[in-house]
């Protein structure tokens, strides 16, 4: 009953998104909203899918509810910014700068900002994310079985400031050596004791993470947000350390292969994905790896099953018409395991969905997502693909 009425207020809620999306017309008794109003109010926030390079940032600003298993209702407003560092240069993918403020019905509030920036023909690359941001989420433990049992949900609030800085120098045709930064700060407030067995004396107290990290790179892409051929094929490593300001010592590496295929004539792409995150050591709980969120295994949420490790494959099939207009279908599955021998097949969890893109900038979509998983569902409200 759960994921059903999950899966109905999702789609109630996308409904309700799809009225205000440019190409729609809906007559509401003597009265209808036409298309022209929908383009012209989009124009003037921006969002006309074109770039001036005579602006610094040419921005586009745009309001939009979502739905989702971690945070519940909410409301985003997202700034996506396109830009070129120096000057114009059109055989350069053009660099992105994407702000999303939100506020959801669980208490959930934050800021995000994620900067893509390709510098000097793509000989260097610049990234950096930071999260700040106060979230209501459950915690279920740790592992498949404790975060299978709905008995063992606790909610707490998680106060979290979280910054990711990453630099590449192109070393070889479409292959970067990247050296970066991680720092993450989370600290549970009102953790409650629901008479569960679970061990939450790890919640009590602020945690810290601070740890440098080394990424190789083969990215043939002909382009990063929105992929319509080429591969990344990317192993990142990071070591955490108490020297460098950590609270315990561990390791987490991550490994991604994506590969994008044109189809038919025009547009249409079909994408796929494998990728795994594995930690070693002394490893904080909000540091362990996580099925779920908006881009792996779309549907569950982020925060419900954490373990060492997580594995995950998806595929997505993307179908680009004439227009600004696009349609998704995509179906995956993951899993997570205390190590690399306990992966099981009957606790695989699988994630099916379809989704609906609007591009903004060019090559740069706003996607709207709806998973359905195992038990659970969700509505996404997102700018860039999911991988």
């Amino acid at each position: 009953m759960k994921v059903f009425k999950n899966a109905m207020l999702s789609a109630a809620f996308g409904v309700s998104v799809l009225v205000f999306l440019p190409g729609n017309t809906f007559a509401f008794g003597e009265e209808e909203m036409s298309e022209g109003f929908v383009s012209d109010l989009l124009e003037r926030l921006g969002a006309d899918g074109e770039y001036d390079p005579d602006k610094t940032i040419d921005f586009s600003f745009l309001p939009g509810p979502f739905y989702s298993p971690d945070k519940e209702f909410g409301l985003a407003l997202v700034a996506v910014g396109a830009y070129q560092p120096g000057a114009y240069d059109p055989n350069t993918q053009l660099s992105s700068l994407v702000i999303t403020s939100l506020a959801s019905t669980n208490g959930s509030y934050g800021l995000e900002v994620s900067n893509k920036s390709f510098l000097n023909s793509d000989r260097q690359r610049l990234y950096f994310d930071v999260e700040i941001a106060n979230e209501a989420r459950d915690y279920y433990g740790i592992g498949y079985h404790q975060n299978r049992s709905g008995g063992n949900q606790t909610s707490i609030d998680i106060q979290l400031f979280h910054v990711t800085p990453m630099f590449m120098q192109r070393v070889a045709r479409d292959t970067y050596l990247g050296f970066g930064y991680d720092f993450n700060y989370q600290k549970a407030k009102g953790v409650e004791e629901s008479g569960t067995d679970l061990d939450l004396s790890e919640l009590m107290s602020s945690g810290t993470s601070s740890g440098l990290t080394m990424l190789l790179s083969h990215d043939s892409r002909d382009m990063v947000t929105n992929a319509h051929r080429g591969r990344l094929v990317q192993l990142e490593g990071s070591l955490y350390r108490k020297d460098l300001g950590s609270d315990s010592n561990f390791e987490v590496v991550r490994a991604e292969y994506s590969d994008y295929q044109r189809v038919g004539q025009g547009d249409d792409v079909v994408a796929w994905q494998a990728f795994g995150r594995f930690t070693m050591g002394d490893v904080p709980w909000y540091q362990l790896s996580t099925a779920g969120g908006s881009d792996h295994l779309r549907a569950y949420q982020q925060s419900r099953y954490r373990d060492k490790h997580f594995v995950m494959a998806q595929a997505e099939y993307r179908y680009n018409p004439a227009g600004r207009h696009g349609l998704v279908a995509w179906a995956g599955a993951g899993a997570i395991a205390p190590s690399l021998d306990e992966f099981h097949a009957d606790e695989i969890l699988p994630t099916a969905g379809v989704g609906y893109r609007f591009e903004v900038k060019p090559r740069m979509n706003l996607r709207l997502d709806l998973g359905f998983g195992d038990g659970e569902s969700g509505f996404y409200f997102n700018i860039n693909e999911a991988f």
